[in-house]
């Protein structure tokens, strides 16, 4: 596949919840966008990279490496083509407003060796049967790879992934026979198609995606690559990519209600609805049913009926999104129905909550060893999400909600859990800082002259003052980086979690190309430049970026085997420092207990046999990803799989003889209630709940009957390893906070 491929064009599921009317079809001219865009970069990115040849090389490596980023369709000597005709050109080309030529180009080339990849694929598949006792390899990842040099040394290595790509499907499909049979259960691929005809019908999809592609989707890809050969969060985004983008940030946004994933044979399966939504309320869609075609303004007109099967998703989505309230039809091939049924299914658009997205919190009672009660809360950030547009909606505003709850709930500390939080407005994190915080700077922001601007949190005095823990991993970047960096410069929370952030300092800030375009062009369809304009550092002067913000406690985690973070990215901007804010006090670093807190958190990790597990994850993982060589020996696999699968079985014993006991604990000394911004409209009492059996989520999903076939148990009471001794060590500081109070040591 293409790198491209996820990172615009069709994810492998897509909620429909996207909102506007039916776009404009008029196209835009993109080599005068991409002439502007040029100007935009050289005059407002932060680096002021030379616009030269050098950054034309990078504009077609990256391009390049978009389109085919495990390097196995195009070959050396098209790279050799390609850069002999435009490797040091392509920077005067977008001047000139040409660039959609070689882009155009490039894009055919590719288009054409997946042509030949997916035709020797059918060639393949249809030969004869694939000898899997040679002792054959492929590499896990190509992309430092070199690139194949001819067609006929690309065929060859194409021919090795085709191979891995059916032994891997019948591997599955075995382990799921044997797993059902162990248990049981019915084998949930006994009616499935064959593992050549699954491999096949994937790359068809794949090509038809590939091909089907007009000048805006190519400029899109091109331009892409353009921008984030400034940095990797310059980006180029479309009309529809930015519409999406303030969707998102809303947490509110109009549509159907449904997650949608792309299946292999080319139709479009309802994997989730949400409950509440348009199509729940509806009723006639139902979970695994697959849409086949749509009517967009449910004409009731079958030449209207679009076919989508093989289809990307974002065109499925354009199809079925519009305006509040109108009507959109679905053909659907109901889930169980006969092979050839088929219903029509009308759905009235209308607003859905992400209520997944939002802020929630808890409240957890947890008896000590001595039979003392603490009143922990929890608050959990997804994003730092906010209507940029009508400011309705405002993460710091359910946050202020859900805090002062928690105040009036008597907690005795208070975690935040920032995990798995990319980030999004810097105006909501620096009011959200000052929540917990006397006033003062949050953050510093210099940009491309040097100017350093710096930023204080809005309140005067904090709302919350008590024992705080911030839970953070790789995924918490950018403005969560921001709150876990401040609180910590100020000594204000114990930063807890894996062993750093992201590692994101930059900020970014969405330019309208189509205001700089000549008065009669057409504007609309122009898109946008997300350019990065500035850098921001912490109080004490030191950037998160590529460092991010280290934990004061780290616990063990899978991810710090995994390539994660600013620093892997291509053409981050460097990590520096500047001079502190010169209203920085921080508190007194002793009113944290660091050591001590380590020491605890320490020990317990070092009892903990789920950590244990990690560590001994973390180093297998490591050592696959040092060797990054997948045999194709069935029988080495085999080999592979079954110590896997022994080694899951024994831990899977072992924690349910342990996980039954911690239930039991549990039971006994830990209470939870639920805060939703919901029950805060209500003015709803807490009510005690079980995480163990309450998921959450407010949506319905389709069942994996795969996954019924795992036995893994789940967390006691529902607290991962992580989130369990991130509430212990909140504990000891509130237990120490106190035990220093009473002795006078701080106020």
């Amino acid at each position: 596949m293409t790198k491209f491929w996820f990172r615009k064009a069709a994810a492998a599921a897509t909620l429909l919840l996207i909102s506007g009317s039916a776009l404009a079809q008029q196209q835009a001219d993109f080599n005068e966008v991409g002439r502007q865009m040029a100007i935009m970069l050289q005059n407002s990115h932060f680096a002021r990279l030379p616009f030269n040849e050098d950054l034309s090389k990078r504009f077609l490596d990256d391009y390049l490496k978009d389109l085919d980023f495990q390097r196995l369709y195009f070959t050396q000597q098209d790279v050799d083509k390609f850069s002999a005709d435009y490797g040091d050109c392509l920077h005067t080309l977008l001047l000139q407003g040409n660039s959609m030529r070689p882009a155009t180009e490039i894009y055919r080339v590719f288009e054409k060796r997946v042509e030949a990849r997916v035709a020797q694929t059918k060639k393949l598949l249809d030969g004869a049967d694939f000898d899997f006792t040679k002792d054959e390899s492929v590499m896990l990842s190509r992309k430092n790879a070199p690139w194949p040099k001819n067609e006929k040394e690309a065929a060859a290595l194409w021919g090795l992934q085709i191979k891995e790509a059916v032994l891997a499907e019948v591997l599955r499909r075995e382990l799921l026979a044997r797993l059902a049979k162990e248990q049981g259960k019915a084998d949930p691929g006994s009616d499935d198609r064959s593992p050549r005809e699954k491999v096949s019908l994937r790359y068809k999809r794949f090509l038809s995606s590939v091909k089907d592609v007009d000048d805006e989707e190519v400029a899109n890809y091109f331009l892409s690559a353009v921008a984030r050969a400034y940095d990797p969060h310059t980006d180029y985004m479309s009309f529809r990519e930015m519409n999406r983008f303030k969707d998102g940030m809303k947490n509110e946004l109009v549509g159907i209600g449904a997650l949608l994933q792309g299946e292999e044979d080319g139709a479009t399966k309802i994997m989730g609805i949400v409950v509440g939504g348009p199509a729940d309320r509806e009723g006639a869609l139902k979970l695994n049913d697959r849409v086949v075609a749509v009517d967009t303004l449910n004409t009731k007109n079958p030449e209207d009926m679009t076919d989508i099967m093989f289809m990307k998703i974002d065109k499925v989505v354009d199809l079925i999104r519009g305006k509040e309230g109108t009507l959109v039809a679905l053909k659907v091939e109901p889930a169980g129905g006969a092979p050839g049924e088929t219903k029509i299914v009308v759905i009235q658009r209308g607003k859905v909550e992400m209520k997944d997205e939002q802020a929630s919190g808890e409240v957890i009672e947890m008896k000590t060893e001595k039979g003392e009660l603490r009143r922990l809360g929890l608050i959990k950030l997804p994003s730092f999400y906010a209507d940029f547009e009508e400011g309705k909606v405002r993460c710091s505003v359910d946050v202020e909600r859900i805090l002062k709850r928690l105040i009036e709930e008597k907690i005795d500390g208070l975690l935040l859990d920032l995990r798995n939080n990319g980030g999004g407005s810097l105006d909501e994190v620096r009011r959200m800082t000052g929540f917990f915080m006397d006033r003062g700077p949050v953050v510093q922001v210099k940009n491309t002259l040097g100017q350093v601007q710096m930023k204080d949190s809005e309140n005067g005095k904090p709302i919350y003052s008590g024992p705080m823990v911030v839970m953070i991993d790789k995924s918490s970047a950018s403005a969560s980086e921001i709150l876990a960096g401040a609180l910590q410069d100020y000594n204000r929370a114990v930063v807890v979690g894996e062993s750093s952030t992201f590692g994101k300092g930059t900020v970014q800030q969405p330019m309208d190309i189509g205001r700089m375009l000549p008065l009669f062009a057409v504007r609309n369809r122009a898109g946008f430049l997300k350019v990065t304009i500035q850098k921001f550092y912490r109080p004490s002067g030191s950037s998160t970026q590529m460092d991010g913000v280290r934990s004061d406690v780290v616990f063990p985690s899978l991810m710090d085997a995994m390539e994660i973070g600013e620093q892997f990215l291509d053409h981050p901007l460097p990590h520096d420092r500047i001079r502190r804010a010169p209203d920085f006090k921080p508190l007194d670093a002793q009113g944290l207990f660091i050591t001590r807190m380590k020491e605890l958190s320490q020990e317990r990790v070092n009892a903990c046999q789920d950590f244990s597990y990690v560590i001994q994850d973390v180093i297998k993982t490591k050592e696959r990803l040092n060797k990054n060589i997948l045999t194709l020996n069935k029988q080495a696999r085999e080999k592979e799989l079954a110590e896997s699968d022994v080694r899951q079985k024994e831990r899977n014993a072992e924690r349910r003889t342990r996980f039954e006991k911690m239930s039991k604990a549990d039971q006994q000394g830990l209470t939870f209630f639920k805060i939703t911004l919901e029950g805060l409209d209500k003015g709803e009492a807490l009510k005690a709940y079980d995480p163990a059996s309450d998921s959450g989520s407010y949506m319905r999903r389709a069942k994996d009957e795969a996954e019924d076939l795992d036995e893994t148990p789940k967390w006691p009471t529902g607290l991962d390893p992580v989130k369990r001794e991130s509430l212990l060590v909140l504990r000891d500081l509130v237990k120490y906070t106190e035990s220093a109070k009473t002795a006078g040591l701080i106020k």
